[in-house]
């Protein structure tokens, strides 16, 4: 599959997530998508009911499979960049650690995620926080420029993910730091589930191994890599998610082996830094 295609596919999977305000497409669906709803999700994988209860509603649709804000130590008066910033629930929880004198950037490159983003940014007063359409491949953010950045569940999106990590050395300042939550892979997947549309979406086909992911980030230039925290992503929302019975349906799989391939899949918090 192009890498145009897939970018294709992408964005029009979210883009039905946002139209639809659910955290659940028809036919295809993100992280953590299923029956459970994004509140639940969300706090599964490590957000409060303090953080969830201190944004606008609409910022949560369960989309991630980590809370990257947890692990960030941001500081007032901070700059963070958000990569795939969705309907924005980790940018709002930015602003609120980085105060009045910070300022947050969420970058999406589908335009009904910003439309819903900046929507919520409105109803939320959130003056210290800006959106912009973008790719994070290609990012529209100044060389040296921002402190932190964050990720939530997107990066393994992208087919072109060395590229992401070399623009996120770029725009970040000397000594800045990288804080992602991301979806790797534990062992390869079958050339079956990796060519699936579905599962594309669904952040599985788009996976690397653990230590090719890793290995991308120290290419970039990043130092002091470290995996903070590692766990397999539920599996009672995985196997809910329409992608894991939709590749049951549509490749014969058995539950069993959509199972067993699900439990390959875990979800790791990488810090890393932009050295001086």
């Amino acid at each position: 599959m192009k890498k145009s295609d897939i970018k294709k596919i992408v964005r029009q999977g979210y883009a039905q997530v946002a139209t639809t305000n659910t955290s659940c497409c028809p036919t295809t669906s993100s992280c953590g998508c299923g029956a459970p709803s994004g509140l639940s999700i969300s706090k599964a994988i490590g957000y409060s009911d303090k953080e969830i209860k201190s944004v606008p509603k609409e910022a949560n649709l369960g989309l991630g499979c980590g809370n990257p804000i947890a692990l960030a130590s941001l500081k007032p008066g901070e700059t963070v960049l958000d990569l795939g910033s969705g309907p924005g629930l980790d940018c709002f929880l930015a602003a609120n650690k980085v105060g009045k004198y910070g300022k947050v950037i969420g970058i999406d490159m589908t335009p009904e995620m910003l439309a819903k983003a900046r929507a919520n940014a409105q109803k939320g007063n959130y003056s210290n926080v800006e959106f912009r359409l973008g790719e994070i491949e290609k990012l529209p953010v100044k060389d040296n420029s921002v402190d932190v950045i964050i990720s939530n569940c997107v990066i393994n999106l992208s087919p072109d993910k060395p590229k992401v990590f070399k623009e996120a050395f770029r725009v970040l300042k000397p000594g800045g730091r990288l804080m992602v939550s991301d979806i790797v892979l534990t062992k390869p997947l079958p050339d079956t589930v990796v060519k699936s549309v579905g599962a594309y979406v669904g952040c599985l086909s788009g996976a690397v191994l653990k230590n090719v992911y890793l290995g991308t980030v120290k290419e970039a230039g990043f130092k002091k890599i470290k995996v903070l925290d590692q766990a397999r992503y539920p599996i009672k929302y995985m196997m809910n998610d329409p992608t894991a019975q939709a590749l049951a349906q549509t490749i014969n799989l058995s539950t069993k082996t959509v199972a067993g391939l699900i439990g390959s899949v875990i979800s790791i918090k990488v810090a890393a830094v932009k050295t001086e």
